[in-house]
């Protein structure tokens, strides 16, 4: 079993990273595989809607685009399950995010369908006042709905709740994994 963990943020050693090294400690407390996706190391570019506004996403599941999609997209089909991490940019997903979902979206939606019914595990972590994590949740929710994904759970990360957020999402990692396991 394995779980795949995308997250995006260009600060290897703040709070995202934090939040994604906590939830992976949990998840491989329970003897599952993690596999680990920082979005910001790959090359990924924006889609380009390719034809009148769909290409070959739509007609055959795949993007023209010769970048690190193909791959990213197989560990994803994959996994078991995925957890999302992301910072909060302009009470939003990172731009790597973004441009990441917005391809992946158009292949399942479009055509694929290999997602459907993933089960995930969202967390947004927002420096700053902290006011934008809960609408960069609901914001990754609501695309990976189009692409009929389950959130199992949204856990908002923020400079003054990270002292007691931070312990509490390597619990989570492992109930998510268990969770996984008995589906």
């Amino acid at each position: 079993m394995s779980i795949a963990i995308v997250w995006s943020s260009p600060n290897k050693n703040g709070l995202t990273a934090s939040a994604k090294n906590q939830i992976k400690e949990g998840i491989e407390k329970t003897g599952t595989k993690v596999e680990e996706i920082h979005l910001n190391e790959l090359k990924l570019e924006h889609c380009r809607a390719c034809g009148n506004g769909w290409g070959v996403c739509k007609t055959k599941g795949e993007c023209i685009i010769k970048d690190d999609f193909a791959d990213t997209y197989k560990k994803l089909v994959d996994a078991d399950g995925i957890v999302f991490v992301t910072a909060v940019y302009w009470h939003d997903l990172t731009e790597q995010m973004k441009a990441f979902l917005d391809r992946l979206r158009r292949c399942e939606s479009g055509h694929n369908g290999y997602l459907a019914d993933k089960k995930c595990f969202l967390t947004a972590c927002a420096g700053g006042t902290g006011k934008g994590a809960i609408e960069c949740l609901h914001n990754l929710e609501e695309t990976l709905s189009h692409m009929n994904m389950t959130a199992c759970d949204r856990i908002p990360v923020i400079r003054f709740n990270k002292e007691y957020t931070l312990p509490a999402l390597k619990t989570a990692g492992g109930v998510f994994a268990d969770a996984i396991k008995e589906s």
